[in-house]
């Protein structure tokens, strides 16, 4: 069997594995990370969404050999004492029923957001398409994606200084394509 070692929410791992064995199978059955959840098993879902190297993936559609030497994160590797900004969001904005594919949710959602720190509505539907919810309707999940937004926007540190301002002809240029 291969020997594989992953970060899992911090913490080091380094197990024999089934060459077959699912990412999501590792994370629950071996870890113990039940909130990582096996919906569909198909990758149609997205319920098994966590983030594998800082970018969201299906964790039913990668193999546990596959994550060797990878970091993880789960969802409930997102809390630190209290909730994360995404997860305090969607419980103020009633955005779970059931709560089965809020994980993967979430965890999709942290992804679109890296992407697009202020998404519009039709944004966040298309970063979420790939993660179904058969309960909400979907209006509270995009109205706690977007609150997230607000909120990481909020508490976020510049890291780096804003651009200079541009000199009037620098700008007239740049409208033009070039030529002034």
């Amino acid at each position: 069997m291969p020997r594989i070692t992953v970060t899992v929410d911090g913490d080091r791992y380094a197990d024999d594995v089934e060459p077959r064995l699912l990412l999501v199978q590792y994370l629950r059955e071996r870890l113990g990370k039940v909130g990582t959840v096996v919906g569909c098993d198909t990758s149609n879902c997205g319920a098994c969404t966590v983030h594998l190297d800082g970018r969201s993936a299906k964790s039913c559609s990668v193999l546990a050999v596959q994550a060797d030497g990878c970091e993880v994160r789960t969802v409930e590797g997102l809390a630190d004492g209290e909730l994360h900004p995404v997860q305090q969001a969607f419980h103020d904005n009633h955005a779970l029923q059931c709560g089965f594919c809020t994980p993967g949710m979430i965890m999709q959602s942290l992804d679109l957001l890296a992407d697009e720190p202020d998404p519009t509505e039709q944004q966040v539907r298309e970063g979420l398409e790939g993660n179904l919810c058969r309960c909400t309707g979907y209006q509270n999940i995009v109205r706690a994606v977007r609150d997230a937004a607000g909120r990481l926007r909020a508490t976020a540190e510049p890291d780096v200084e804003p651009p200079a301002p541009r000199e009037p002809a620098d700008r007239a240029a740049e409208l033009s394509g070039g030529r002034s």
